[in-house]
């Protein structure tokens, strides 16, 4: 299995805590991972949104890579 980001394993984690008995969390992950990495994508934008800065440029970056790495999963 591919070593997961703290910020990406955090979120799994979290999906994980849903469903703490494990029985349906293919099911669960299948519908809250796109979310999540649709949430993010959303909260990136905003960032360039709010200020043009380094700083900002580096989150929106961020962002975008951690909600790519929840879709390749």
């Amino acid at each position: 299995m591919t070593q997961l980001s703290p910020a990406a394993q955090a979120i799994k984690n979290a999906v994980l805590a849903l469903d703490p008995d494990r029985r349906t969390f293919k099911w669960v992950w299948s519908l809250c991972r796109p979310i999540a990495a649709a949430v993010l994508r959303a909260a990136a934008d905003q960032t360039i949104n709010v200020q043009r800065s380094v700083e900002m440029w580096e989150l929106h970056q961020k962002f975008h890579a951690i909600a790519t790495e929840l879709e390749a999963l």
